[in-house]
């Protein structure tokens, strides 16, 4: 749990890389080169941030100030995040989220106005003929100026080309922090993806500023035509009017595609049988423009992947394996990654997920996985499932979680409780490594070095603050060889934990999203340090944890401690042909009434994935807050991968983790359907909270009134929504690789 009274030992070293008291700017621009390596690596700490997340541009409930004040502010807020990038749905909205709620958001530039919020359309604010391009239309054929309508939606890629980017642009060089915007797509052939191309984006700069104006310095002109282009909710046809938008990719002919509209310059791919597969093939001609024009400045990262189901070859759903191996194969530097752990952690169903949620063909069919399993989808949570898969195939395919924040649900937004979303930082985040590598001269770090940060897979994610360092290296160097090597490798993990960072020394080492190369049958010494801090987290609870009552463990909420942490590990077998049986596979359905590794298709798992090592209380040795761990691999004669995860809930806890603490599917805390809620809760409330109050506080010392009974009304109180999420807490890390010398090459990591 990060805690407020040790964040202040934190922020010294996060503020010497992030940021400096000059507001120099500090801009993307894609020359076609990575950022330059320095010495071993280039000095960097990991940096908390959120990259998915939704304003009343989109469907969310808040103003783009507001939301961004709740996410990074250290005084509305504790939990104040080091970077962020704002990024609401594509397609189009019809409300102006440049508006603010009220007098404590305003600003020369914005400035409150009464009666008009953040819920007002744009017709009411900038006038309907403002708005730019044509109504939408299944084929490209409108010819409709939106313009003509009266209360019209904006495509997004004008918000963002000419609104949302300013307002970011703006509050950045105000708080002098790295917040710049992405988007999260629509995606043609599936469901959402969390993306982002930075070109031209700047941070830590001030534009013109004049009475209801500013004029920014940067641009988001290039992530605004990736989403006039190829984002499944855009069916402008406009090319972006003035823009003159052509989405054609360097190398691909166009010209006997039946799906491309000359007057729309772009795919419109058409509906009915086939359209899902049409659809995919759209989306990877995106990575391969994003590659081509883009290369080290774009990121795209498929959100909530196992929600809307498997891939539907007919309609928009979900991402099976295959999916995730052709995007990684088209644009590798681009499609890293993952978020199999969403957000919406306080919904009746955690992360939106559950039985029979979609249709496909008239057929019912769960969420891939049926629930989230301890509050990540099953892709991200089964040991030997598909992460593992990608991960034995030796692909740069990293974990990443997001607040995906909309609304408090049944709760106003600026109340603790939750029914529904956390902001961001509030529950989970990313520790992503940051490096000084391309930002001027006494800069704070700019959006190319945070998009880095995230493609090299040196990045680890915890939620309810259950650890808040983290230190991960694997060596094979004479220096360290003995129990006198391990010592020392735990002491310099320690030190890079402490301070924030990796291990970063002249030896034959790699951390998290590396590759360790090693001869044949050599030893590997691997250490970890974590840091459970002390105090409190950022939980409004302060009664026991019903989840450890059930095991006669008194825990208040707000106090987790970790139990334990898992080495898992996985061998590397290479990568897939697409030709080969065993690239593709669908998870299987109704999983949680049968989850049997055995009725996985092979392309989909890797079976010789599994614990390797469990550490906790008698295993790690203490340092104060710190738990130091360190274990040797002798004689390695295959190419691997290892991986962290940890829980503040032992193995075997009821209805929370099994007998090898894998989490258990979350259907017995979700409130959905409240007769297989399992998990009583008992504590009383000393001082209830009146009806229609806005709570602010952070002492609710009993069960809150909003939690699901079961019977109704009259009914006992059982763990779910908000408390579910607080109650199940879990850090992932990104695995580091080993590689034998004449053995298979792990061919996607550096």
């Amino acid at each position: 749990m990060t805690v407020a009274i040790t964040r202040s030992q934190i922020a010294t070293a996060v503020a010497a890389v992030l940021s400096v008291a000059t507001m120099a700017a500090a801009s993307a621009k894609d020359s076609g080169n990575s950022a330059p390596d320095v010495g071993p690596r280039a000095k960097g700490v990991y940096a908390t941030g959120d990259f998915h997340n939704h304003t009343t541009c989109s469907d969310g409930a808040l103003s783009m100030q507001k939301m961004i004040k709740k996410s990074v502010d250290t005084q509305d807020t504790p939990w104040g995040l080091d970077w962020f990038v704002q990024a609401g749905h594509g397609g189009s909205g019809n409300r102006n989220c440049t508006l603010v709620e009220d007098a404590s958001l305003s600003s020369e530039p914005y400035p409150y106005v009464q009666g008009r919020g953040p819920t007002t359309t744009w017709a009411n604010s900038i006038g309907a003929a403002a708005v730019k391009g044509n109504t939408g239309s299944s084929n490209g054929t409108s010819t409709t100026a939106l313009a003509s309508q009266a209360n019209p939606s904006m495509w997004r890629w004008q918000s963002i080309q000419e609104f949302q980017y300013a307002v970011n642009e703006y509050l950045s060089g105000q708080k002098n922090l790295p917040i710049f915007t992405g988007l999260e797509s629509v995606v043609a052939g599936h469901e959402h993806t969390s993306m982002a191309v930075v070109s031209g984006q700047v941070v830590g700069k001030h534009g013109a500023v004049g009475p209801g104006s500013y004029v920014p310095v940067g641009d988001a002109t290039a992530l605004a035509q990736w989403s006039y282009c190829f984002d499944r909710g855009d069916t402008d046809n406009s090319r972006g009017g003035a823009n003159n938008w052509d989405c054609s990719i360097p190398g691909i002919d166009y010209s006997n595609n039946p799906d491309w509209k000359p007057n729309a310059a772009k795919l419109f791919p058409a509906g009915g049988a086939g359209s899902g597969e049409r659809g995919h093939q759209k989306t990877v001609d995106a990575l391969k423009w994003m590659a081509a024009y883009h290369p080290y400045t774009s990121y795209y990262v498929p959100a909530h992947l196992e929600r809307a189901g498997p891939f539907n070859p007919d309609g928009n759903n979900g991402f099976n394996i295959e999916h995730l191996r052709n995007f990684n194969n088209a644009a590798p530097k681009i499609a890293f990654g993952f978020e199999t752990q969403p957000g919406h952690h306080a919904s009746d169903n955690r992360g939106e997920y559950s039985p029979d949620r979609n249709s496909i063909g008239g057929v019912r069919v769960d969420s891939v996985g049926s629930t989230t399993w301890g509050g990540t989808g099953v892709y991200g949570a089964q040991v030997g499932g598909v992460w593992d898969a990608l991960l034995g195939d030796g692909r740069n395919f990293w974990f990443f979680a997001s607040s995906d924040w909309h609304n408090r649900g049944s709760f106003a937004p600026d109340d603790r409780r939750s029914t529904q979303d956390f902001y961001p930082g509030e529950y989970q985040r990313d520790f992503v490594m940051v490096r000084q590598t391309s930002r001027e001269k006494g800069g704070i770090a700019n959006p190319q070095e945070i998009v880095d940060g995230l493609r090299s897979g040196n990045s680890w994610t915890a939620s309810g603050q259950l650890i808040d360092r983290l230190a991960f290296v694997a060596c094979s160097d004479k220096r360290f060889k003995g129990d006198a090597g391990a010592a020392e490798l735990e002491a310099l993990a320690l030190e890079a934990a402490k301070n924030g960072t990796e291990v970063n020394i002249n030896a034959n080492c790699a951390v998290m999203g590396e590759k360790l190369k090693i001869n044949n049958n050599d030893d590997v010494v691997v250490a970890v340090v974590v840091r459970d801090p002390s105090g409190v987290n950022y939980s409004p609870y302060t009664f026991a944890n019903p989840s450890l009552l059930q095991i006669n463990k008194t825990q208040p909420m707000n106090q987790p401690e970790l139990d334990h942490f898992d080495v898992i590990s996985g061998l590397v077998t290479g990568m897939k042909k697409p030709s080969s049986p065993e690239y593709s596979g669908q998870w299987p359905d109704n999983w949680s009434d049968n989850p049997d590794m055995n009725t996985v298709p092979a392309g989909a798992k890797n079976t010789s994935a599994g614990i390797l090592k469990t550490f906790g209380n008698g295993t790690w040795k203490s340092d104060g807050e710190y738990k130091i761990a360190s274990f040797r691999v002798s004689g390695v004669k295959a190419s691997q991968y290892l991986r962290l995860r940890g829980t503040n809930l032992p193995a075997s806890t009821p209805y929370e983790t099994d007998a090898d603490g894998n989490p258990l599917a979350d259907i017995f805390t979700n409130a959905s359907d409240p007769s297989k809620l399992r998990i009583p809760c008992t504590t009383s409330m000393s001082t209830p909270i009146p009806a229609n109050t806005v709570y602010t506080g952070a002492d609710i010392d009993g069960c809150p009134a909003h939690m699901a009974r079961f019977p109704a009304v009259t009914g006992q109180q059982y763990v779910s929504y908000d408390v579910a999420a607080w109650a199940d807490l879990w850090f992932y890390s990104n695995p580091v690789f080993i590689e034998v010398k004449n053995g298979v090459v792990v061919a996607g990591v550096k």
